[in-house]
């Protein structure tokens, strides 16, 4: 059994997310993965879950008193549209990133219908790299949509 993670706890029960590795990401969610979807990067929030992968952001709800039943939402990186940071100042402060995607699957119907995620991180959490990468995914978006 794994060590107890005291900080990982309290961040999770203050709703952060605390980094994982692909690799332990993906023997805990890699049943949940469609066919040569892989998991680039993700993070925990005591039994809630938050990955990356090749095509999308997962968000898994572990449920009830066990954590057996799960809810799996997902946002597609091809619907992504905006992202905003808001890096963590002194005091208890959190790092934040707030992304903007389409929520509509055709994404060219002029009736485009927009909804808002926010992710909250710990203080010692480097959110920039995931901004940047979140931020490129964005410009692309923009461009293959305006054509």
């Amino acid at each position: 059994m794994a060590g107890f993670n005291f900080n990982a706890v309290l961040q999770g029960a203050l709703g952060n997310y605390s980094e994982k590795s692909p690799d332990e990401l993906t023997q805990e969610y890699g049943d949940y993965l469609f066919k040569e979807e892989k998991i680039t990067m993700g993070y925990q929030m005591i039994r809630d879950a938050l990955v990356f992968t090749s095509l999308r952001i997962l968000f898994v709800d572990k449920q009830g008193a066990t954590g057996k039943k799960a809810s799996f939402k997902s946002i597609f990186l091809d619907s992504i549209i905006n992202v905003e940071m808001e890096t963590a100042g002194t005091g208890f402060d959190d790092s934040e990133l707030t992304i903007t995607y389409l929520e509509n699957a055709y994404q060219k119907s002029h009736n485009e219908r927009l909804k808002e995620q926010k992710f909250e991180f710990p203080k010692k959490t480097d959110t920039t790299p995931l901004y940047r990468t979140l931020g490129n995914i964005s410009v692309k978006n923009r461009e293959r949509i305006n054509q």
